[in-house]
């Protein structure tokens, strides 16, 4: 069962689930505090992978690509609340708050979150939103959590203001890197050219030089090709489908036939 609800759409998040769950979440576009309340919460990107349990806390950074696990434990539910810091937000805060240019952050881009009296209280406050998702909530009020979960993360670890005021455009990171350690995640080729750093145009002329092809070719020959080496270690296709960008079996099973002339389970089947 999966009952998640929008109490303040696009800022507070209720999650509520009672099987295991691997989402591909694709682009993680905004910065994002996140409270497990109950269950396992796993976030994976290429460089980090946490977990979270019972009343633990994660600040997740924004322009990533991710992949998150739910987990319910034995004869309990999961559940998490997710606070939204978008950056119009932020902005907003910043210029009511007459912030100055905080230090540049440097350090992981998904900070575990000390627990803390304050952020445990503000969690209860935001619980009447979540648990009640029908009531009208003000533009206003949102405001005022979001500001409120701004404030008690400084409190906790000032650091974080150069985490979270960072309006900065990403800079153009090196295509190919990034390319082979992110080409499974199933997103599209606009926000591949934003994470790189690039317009669509620059994104696409620039991978014709670093590759020979197309984005799209590319990443087709690619995925099939590591689900290739996969299968050839015995790994099954109902296994691996998603985790390497195909949104659904049969669409994996009729690509890998036509790349290479059989159906996944027949080449795993030819391998034995």
């Amino acid at each position: 069962m999966t009952n998640p609800a929008e109490p303040v759409p696009g800022v507070i998040f209720y999650s509520y689930l009672s099987t295991l769950r691997k989402a591909r979440v694709g682009f993680l576009s905004h910065n994002t505090l996140v409270l497990v309340v109950s269950g396992h919460f796993t976030l994976e990107t290429s460089v980090q992978k946490v977990t979270l349990t019972k009343g633990e806390m994660l600040l997740i950074g924004k322009n990533q690509l991710g992949q998150i696990t739910k987990t319910p434990l034995p004869g309990e539910d999961y559940e998490t609340i997710v606070i939204s810091l978008q950056e119009d937000l932020l902005r907003k805060i910043a210029l009511e708050e007459h912030m100055e240019t905080p230090p540049k952050y440097v350090g992981p881009p998904n900070v575990l979150i000390p627990a803390n009296d304050f952020l445990r209280g503000y969690f209860q406050s935001v619980m009447p939103y979540v648990r009640n998702p029908t009531e009208t909530i003000t533009n206003e009020v949102a405001l005022l959590k979001v500001k409120e979960a701004v404030k008690l993360l400084l409190h906790a670890m000032p650091r974080l203001g150069g985490l979270l005021f960072d309006f900065s455009a990403p800079y153009k990171i090196d295509l190919e890197k990034f390319m082979i350690n992110h080409f499974q995640y199933n997103i599209p080729i606009t926000e591949f050219a934003e994470l790189t750093g690039r317009s669509l145009a620059g994104f696409k002329r620039d991978f014709q030089k670093v590759f020979g092809m197309a984005p799209r070719h590319w990443l087709q020959e690619k995925r099939l090709t590591e689900a290739r080496a996969l299968i050839e270690k015995q790994k099954k296709p109902s296994e691996i489908y998603l985790d390497l960008g195909f949104e659904s079996l049969s669409h994996f099973s009729n690509s890998f036939k036509n790349k290479f002339g059989k159906a996944p389970s027949e080449w795993s089947l030819r391998r034995v």
